[in-house]
């Protein structure tokens, strides 16, 4: 009942959000109806994942030092502004335009709906063109956002710009389009229902690339190898973070059954939920076993593993599956977080933990996991290693991950290399110690507080 209640709440909006093109006939049918429904149920999905850059403003500017957290969060609004250009004009016709195995090549400057017939991935949608492509922008935009997570505290602003524009039509475009438009990892079944592997795994391993490349903070290693903790300056900030993707996960995951019809889109959304709560409680738990104290970091780590790794398979398998997969995710973040650091990558954000290796375990899982009846629901792949599928589909998991990961790493290293060639990628030392605030926008994010803290280092100078 309640969920019958929830789909006329929802055609009642869409009716009321829609009305010209609901009533633009003399007799309103269906078709219309259901057409007007999904529409705007894609829309809210797309409004979710959207808000999600909300959440890596909070997440990232709290988890850095006071004097670079301005030129983080801003940052965030500078990735969504380069992102929907670049996907605007190059990426989406990249990503879901009519092409071959490994890209598309038509449907680039989207106009409108006259283009529709260029996107033959999105033949079978009866959503208008124009709002597939906004669903996608969002998908994208969270996976740069990811991958500047690898550049955090010591890359120039203008590395941002010129590799943000790249990744958005070079890099994350012939991903998606492997996958979800009609490519070659497509074509052989590969089970990514909203991206563990085309957004996070994508958007990690660029981070990856640019985290080795930059090198460590200054500060971050001793002589000896050894690591300081170099904390970020807002915990709070970091929890209404991870507060805010969590909610918008529900665009990301629940949102991608496009809509709301026959009410499969809810349990997307149970098995989201519940693989967030065991990352999050089994990150927790283990960090106290190790360290000794609850780490709240590695808690809001683990959730968003969890939600990480249960994106791709968020559709494929049973309920039980999503917690063993959510508690797996959780725990396996928390040990390579450790371990990354241990051997000398500095990634301040634990982008490669979080979103690389948990989007691995998120691609490995429906090849274990599938279940031959919602495989068959969703029209995607077959059934996983546990319910009598064999290593048929595991293998292609694997394919495409391996696949995926050295694409992006080799092409993020030689875009990376050619700009550190040209003009350098990382920020002086003297900028980096002064922080990216003041060195690369003029002023603080915390403009009183950083102000107190030089004129106690200068009174500390003059002693």
């Amino acid at each position: 009942m309640r969920k019958k209640w929830a789909v006329m709440g929802l055609a009642a909006s869409a009716l009321l959000t829609f009305p010209f093109s609901a009533f633009a006939a003399d007799e309103v049918t269906a078709t219309t109806v259901q057409t007007n429904l999904d529409t705007f149920f894609v829309f809210l999905a797309f409004a979710l994942v959207l808000f999600m850059q909300a959440g890596f403003a909070f997440l990232e500017a709290g988890s850095v030092r006071m004097k670079n957290a301005g030129h983080v969060a801003g940052k965030t609004v500078l990735t969504l502004g380069i992102a929907l250009v670049a996907f605007w004009a190059f990426g989406f016709g990249l990503g879901f335009g009519d092409g071959n195995g490994f890209f598309g090549y038509q449907g680039f400057f989207l106009s409108g709906e006259e283009m529709k017939p260029l996107f033959g991935a999105l033949a079978g949608l009866d959503i208008p063109i124009s709002m597939m492509f906004l669903f996608h922008l969002a998908f994208a935009a969270v996976s740069l956002s990811i991958a500047f997570g690898g550049f955090a505290e010591r890359a120039k602003l203008s590395v941002y710009i010129i590799f943000g524009v790249l990744f958005m039509i070079i890099i994350y475009p012939i991903i998606a389009h492997w996958v979800w438009g009609g490519g070659w990892l497509a074509a052989i079944g590969m089970q990514d229902y909203a991206g563990s592997t085309v957004v996070h795994l994508t958007g990690a391993t660029a981070g990856l690339a640019a985290t080795l490349m930059l090198k460590p903070r200054l500060g971050k290693y001793n002589k000896d190898g050894k690591p300081n903790i170099i904390p970020g300056h807002n915990q709070v900030f970091s929890v209404i973070g991870v507060f805010i993707l969590w909610f918008g996960w529900m665009g990301f995951n629940p949102g991608s059954a496009l809509t709301p019809s026959g009410g499969f889109f809810t349990y997307v959304a149970l098995t989201t939920n519940l693989a967030a709560a065991a990352g999050g409680v089994a990150a927790l738990l283990i960090s106290w076993v190790v360290l000794g104290k609850a780490d709240i970091p590695s808690m809001l780590n683990g959730v968003l593993a969890a939600l990480v790794a249960i994106t791709g398979s968020c559709a494929f398998v049973d309920v039980w599956a999503a917690v063993v997969i959510g508690l797996v995710a959780g725990v396996v973040t928390f040990f390579t977080a450790q371990w990354f650091e241990k051997a000398g990558i500095d990634d301040p954000i634990y982008a490669f933990s979080v979103h690389g290796i948990a989007g691995m375990w998120g691609a490995i899982s429906t090849g274990l996991f599938a279940t031959p009846e919602l495989a068959k629901q969703v029209n995607v792949g077959g059934a996983g290693l546990f319910y009598g599928g064999g290593f048929h589909q595991l293998g292609v998991q694997l394919l495409g991950m391996i696949g995926t990961f050295l694409f992006v790493l080799v092409l993020s290293f030689i875009i990376l290399g050619i700009m550190k060639a040209l003009g350098g990628i990382r920020v002086t030392e003297e900028e980096e110690m002064m922080g990216l605030d003041i060195s690369e926008h003029g002023s603080y994010g915390y403009p009183e507080q950083m102000k107190a803290v030089g004129e106690v280092d200068r009174t500390r100078a003059n002693s």
